[in-house]
């Protein structure tokens, strides 16, 4: 993760750079996602806000109708453009909350909260008689709405950012080692839409690229002008750009009149934001970085989480349940579940239960670590292959949760060989119970390197949170769907 700094402006003039402006995307479309967004929000706000007023009228005594009327019509309007007057001043429309990140939910969330205590009060102090049925009606419909519509907005300028559009164009200046590991970063989360064209180093000889292969555009020292000749959008700036403040404080004299954003990205990469705080000591920004959240995560809250989060799907898919059993044990008579030797916290062993889907004739042909290969559908059952289309054979494993084997939300459960071949970073990932779903699921599971899935784990254990937990089990159920299990 980076820590950002926008600045105002940017400036760059080198010839290094030159063909580089032949190949530069047109950016004006990236102008357009706030006033997008605005556009969106007025429309929300014009339904929720009028169609609460209509749904007022509908109910309220025919004699109050035109009283009721007259006060709606003028709060309703006003209240629409209040809203949209709040969420611009909570910073809603900046151009950096978009595609990524909290801070476009929370400044929507936080000016639907000031707009109604505004209206609240204003309402009271000026003596508008308005109906607290609109009032409740328009903020139950209006605030779950933007925070919808601002959801679809990020699907899809991720989408087209996926896709390769809305690009932001970056140059990132540093020592080579740290430009490579931010370029990686950025390169991995594509959804981010940031383009690395080029990087800038202290001392870059006569080498073409850096050893990762990003183009090497010449010195820091003249960051400021190469990012101009290139077409920047952004300037990442990581460990090693330059030797002193001074050289810092001169590059944003230098682009403050030009429309490129300063990064400052620190190498705390795999760390999320609620362990990182900036406070300001003797006129120095000083990065403060909280403990690992592991210790936190096991005993306590995760664990009541699970406890009450098991119980409660258990209860909710006992109908899915039966009837899969049912499914499983009238296909041939055979065992309905199959249990599966996994490593659990701290390299404890448990078995892992779920639906069978091979044939019962097959069981005993299952290799040492007791699965068979992903493409390997020769021995799987006709429910089998209906309950692995829909991860439904994985349910049992809800049991497991319960009694302290896994967790509802944690690193993918290891096989024994494979927890043999770990390394002390690697072991890392035994400190908390194995999850149901994680980020190795909602991230793309069978299409991750073996590299990528340690990296997602690591960052779970370290970064655990009960909003992450919700997050993931949000989007399991949609992973589950597009991508094949990858055990």
């Amino acid at each position: 993760m980076g820590i950002s700094i926008e600045i105002g402006g940017f400036s760059m003039a080198s010839s290094v750079v030159q063909a580089t402006r032949v190949s530069a995307a047109p950016r004006s479309a990236l102008r357009y996602i706030p006033t997008v967004a605005s556009g969106i929000d007025l429309v929300i706000l014009a339904a929720s806000v009028f169609g609460a007023i209509a749904l007022q009228l509908s109910t309220a005594d025919s004699s109050a109708d035109a009283h009721v009327g007259d006060s709606l019509n003028v709060v309703g309007p006003v209240m629409i453009l209040g809203w949209v007057a709040a969420i611009f001043l909570m910073g809603g429309y900046r151009a950096q909350v978009f595609g990524a990140g909290l801070d476009e939910y929370k400044a929507t969330i936080n000016a639907s909260l000031v707009t109604a205590a505004a209206v609240g009060i204003g309402c009271y102090l000026l003596r508008v008689d308005l109906s607290r049925g609109f009032f409740v009606l328009a903020f139950a419909i209006g605030m779950p709405l933007l925070v919808a519509g601002r959801v679809s907005l990020r699907r899809g300028v991720q989408r087209a950012r996926t896709l390769g559009s809305l690009q932001h164009r970056v140059v990132i200046a540093g020592a080579e080692g740290h430009v490579d590991e931010i370029a990686a970063v950025l390169n991995r989360e594509k959804k981010l839409g940031y383009n690395v064209i080029g990087a800038l180093t202290p001392e870059p000889g006569e080498r073409l690229t850096t050893h990762s292969g990003i183009p090497l555009l010449g010195a820091s020292r003249s960051l400021a002008q190469v990012a101009i000749d290139a077409e920047a959008d952004v300037v990442f700036l990581a460990g090693g750009a330059f030797t002193s403040s001074v050289e810092m404080r001169q590059l944003a004299w230098d682009l403050e009149h030009e429309d490129i954003a300063v990064v400052i990205a620190p190498s705390v990469t795999d760390v999320s934001s609620e362990r990182v705080s900036v406070r300001p000591v003797g006129g120095m920004p000083l990065i403060h970085l909280e403990r690992s959240r592991t210790a936190e995560a096991v005993p306590r809250a995760k664990r009541a989480f699970d406890i009450i989060g098991s119980l409660c799907l258990l209860v909710a898919f006992s109908p899915v349940l039966v009837f899969a059993a049912f499914k499983v044990w009238r296909f041939d008579g055979g065992p309905v579940l199959f249990r599966q030797a996994r490593v659990g916290r701290d390299g404890a062993g448990f078995r892992c239960w779920k639906f069978r889907t091979t044939d019962v004739e097959t069981m005993d042909e299952l290799p040492a670590e007791g699965v068979f290969r992903e493409d390997d559908d020769r021995h799987v059952t006709g429910p089998g292959k209906w309950l692995r289309r829909f991860s439904i054979d994985q349910l049992p494993q809800l049991v497991n949760v319960l009694l302290g084997d896994m967790s509802l939300v944690g690193p993918r459960p290891p096989l024994r060989h494979e927890v043999a071949q770990y390394d002390d970073d690697m072991a890392r990932r035994l400190r908390v119970r194995p999850g149901m779903t994680g980020l190795w699921l909602i991230s793309g599971r069978n299409d991750l390197s073996w590299s990528e899935t340690i990296r997602l784990d690591l960052y779970y254990v370290d970064n655990w949170s009960v909003l992450q937990d919700l997050t993931i089990l949000a989007r399991t159920w949609g992973a589950a769907r597009r991508l094949r299990r990858p055990y």
